[in-house]
């Protein structure tokens, strides 16, 4: 059976969302108080509740910071003035590289550097916060030790590895640039669209990565190319000052909703004239609830997480979405 949500589309039982009778925080049932559909992503992440006139997003928290979104309609509207890129993933492989840090964080935690996580455990650990990714763990393989513990190992891990990476005899491989960034980049450029760096990633995390995969393919300061760079901001640590970011990065839609409106300086009004590609369910979500159009691109957990019905397009690579814009 169908699942019909107001502004967000039509969707069949192959699209990745599942219909459920009542929102997880019991707030809203269908066919109660003007709900007519209720629908999670296929990793619960997300819940829409639809209205005969509208639908809202429920944004789910291990933190226990939930929040309600209202949807609007989005269609790719040429000419295309800006496009906002996921980094991990999207235009740097990265993922194994932090979930293995995620895995090394349990491992310790654990007291045992045999310990491996489970395929099941992937589409949690990827595409979040540090914290939610930690948060999960602790859940499962050692409930009780405190989220705060769990990051001291994480930034310890964290630290060390990027210390070698940059001193070039860390994880090899740890960031490669996808297939063709250098040259869809260009492109853009030469079309005079805006482009903006879009992560959850922290940034002392996030701007090693992209910075090496401009050295890579020799692109010089990335800080100079890109028209803004938008990460999760910086840690809390005792005796230093955090930034926010640990509770609003994606699935929720302040980052790309920065970029665009901050970063970029495009209205919302023109948010249509956008559009926003990422390869992974939480991001995904963070795009098309700040009512952005979706380009989903192959290689990460779209399909696994229940979002690619979400999409405006599904495309495999850097130039198949090339293509799209110049069409």
């Amino acid at each position: 059976m169908n699942i019909v949500l107001k502004d967000l589309g039509t969707f069949d039982e192959n699209s990745g969302l599942n219909k459920l009778e009542k929102c997880s925080d019991g707030f809203y049932q269908a066919d109660k108080d003007g709900v007519t559909e209720i629908a999670a992503t296929g990793d619960r992440k997300v819940e829409f509740i639809g209205f005969a006139d509208r639908t809202i997003a429920y944004v789910k928290s291990s933190l226990g910071y939930p929040a309600y979104y209202p949807i609007e309609p989005v269609e790719i509207r040429k000419p295309v003035q800006a496009v906002l890129m996921d980094l991990d993933g999207t235009s740097v492989r990265s993922e194994e590289f932090w979930i293995w840090i995620i895995e090394q964080t349990t491992a310790s935690l654990l007291d045992n550097p045999k310990f491996q996580l489970e395929e099941s455990d992937l589409p949690f650990v990827s595409g979040h916060s540090v914290s939610e990714h930690l948060k999960y763990c602790i859940s499962k393989y050692v409930p009780g030790v405190s989220l705060e513990q769990a990051r001291e190992y994480y930034f310890m891990h964290t630290h060390k590895e990027m210390e070698a990476i940059m001193a070039g005899r860390g994880r090899k491989n740890a960031f490669v640039p996808t297939y063709g960034l250098k040259d869809f980049l260009l492109q853009l450029k030469e079309m005079k669209i805006k482009i903006g760096l879009v992560t959850s990633g922290l940034y002392e995390k996030a701007y090693p990565e992209i910075l090496s995969a401009f050295n890579t393919l020799k692109m010089g300061d990335p800080k100079e190319f890109y028209d803004a760079i938008i990460t999760a901001g910086y840690p809390l640590r005792k005796g230093e000052t955090g930034t926010l970011g640990e509770l609003s990065p994606k699935p929720h839609p302040w980052l790309y909703a920065e970029t665009l409106c901050v970063g970029l300086g495009v209205p919302y009004s023109e948010r249509n004239s956008v559009i926003g590609i990422e390869d992974s369910g939480a991001g995904v979500c963070s795009i098309r609830l700040a009512n952005i159009p979706v380009v989903g691109i192959d290689g990460g957990n779209i399909e696994q997480s229940g979002t690619k019905g979400l999409c405006v397009n599904y495309c495999k690579s850097l130039g198949e979405i090339l293509k799209l814009l110049k069409d």
